[in-house]
């Protein structure tokens, strides 16, 4: 990296500006170690992925936040504190016995991710092909998506299933009130919230995850352009079509904007529509739009990193996938990096699962 005519070796170039990259970047920083961040798209969060539609916010990644780690729970109160996060519900339906308390963000998760990167040195819009000179590296980021610049074991060794979201806008809320509910053993549909309980205003959207498999059907039906659009490209509203234009952040294709499709009819996607709307006995028609996760489920693996040499890997794989998982797990690299610059012996395999 330059600086005029000058040589920078930075200290550590964090790849990623997700919960994980973030959070070993602040780590770092509040520690007085140098950490620059580059991530391809403009805005940081990963799955902590909110948008805009018609000026409302709504989550299109994670579904919420969990904690049962006292320093992760610090952390949420902390975002309580600022207005940015709220205790949402311990209760789906179809959940089996207790459940864990699940937050939301009044502006949309993606909120949590802005302040975790206030302050840091990030730049946007950078796709990262090979590893960056550092003295440290840390691809925060699911192991396919490392493999495109680094070809570690512990990338290699990772397995992710696909989703599709749905984000459903209906005229009027007509649907008995539920929080978020899980739709077991259902082919298509796993999961549904109700966005206008979330966000805590009652507006009338619904934001569906479908199965895996569910979106792995999907995805081998699209085009390499119609995968870009849905997996890079904010949302593609209505049915696919070639030929989508982007306006605002969003791709619109098939439908226009206030289109809404036939329930049932118009391609495999309305299935989604067609459950929800099974599920809840609702009979009109919503407006629609769709967002693929092609890593959003890892089978998890032991430890909080792996590490090759001076490059780490971190994310929500190490652990049970979720977003704390992810903090704890960008933490985790910040510290490993903190002692071994001191001088003392890196972190032992049974926390780095080194590779």
């Amino acid at each position: 990296m330059t600086c005029g005519r000058r040589v920078v070796r930075v200290t550590v170039v964090v790849v990623g500006a997700g919960i994980a990259g973030l959070a070993c970047a602040r780590e770092l920083g509040d520690a007085g170690v140098p950490a620059r961040v580059l991530e391809r798209s403009d805005e940081p969060g990963g799955r902590l992925a909110s948008v805009s539609l018609d000026g409302r916010f709504a989550d299109i990644g994670a579904a919420y936040v969990t904690a049962d780690d006292p320093s992760f729970q610090g952390r949420l109160q902390s975002w309580r504190i600022e207005g940015l996060a709220r205790p949402w519900t311990d209760t789906f339906r179809g959940q089996h016995g207790p459940g864990p308390m699940r937050w939301s963000a009044p502006a949309g998760l993606r909120s949590l991710a802005h302040s975790l990167a206030a302050g840091l040195d990030i730049t946007y819009g950078t796709e990262v092909t090979e590893l960056p000179e550092a003295e440290y590296v840390v691809l925060a980021m699911p192991g396919p998506e490392a493999l495109r610049i680094a070809d570690l074991p512990a990338a290699r060794d990772q397995s992710w299933d696909p989703v599709l979201t749905a984000v459903l806008t209906y005229p009027r809320r007509s649907w008995d009130d539920f929080h978020g509910m899980f739709v077991n053993d259902h082919p298509a549909v796993a999961t549904i919230c109700d966005d206008g309980d979330r966000r805590g205003d009652r507006a009338p959207v619904l934001v569906a995850h479908s199965t895996a498999q569910f979106a792995r059907d999907e995805a081998s039906d699209l085009t390499r352009d119609e995968t870009s659009r849905l997996t890079q490209g904010g949302l593609t509203q209505g049915g696919l079509t070639h030929g989508g234009l982007t306006h605002g952040g969003l791709t619109q294709s098939g439908l226009t904007r206030g289109g809404r499709p036939r329930v049932g009819r118009g391609g495999s996607r309305d299935a989604m529509v067609t459950a929800v709307n099974g599920v809840l006995g609702i009979e009109e028609a919503p407006e629609t739009a769709y967002r693929l996760w092609p890593y959003a489920q890892p089978r998890p693996l032991p430890g909080d990193f792996a590490r090759s040499g001076n490059v780490y890997l971190c994310g929500d794989v190490f652990g049970r996938p979720r977003v704390q998982t992810a903090w704890l797990s960008g933490r985790a690299v910040a510290e490993d990096i903190l002692r071994v610059r001191s001088g003392r012996p890196p972190s032992s395999p049974r926390r780095s699962a080194t590779s």
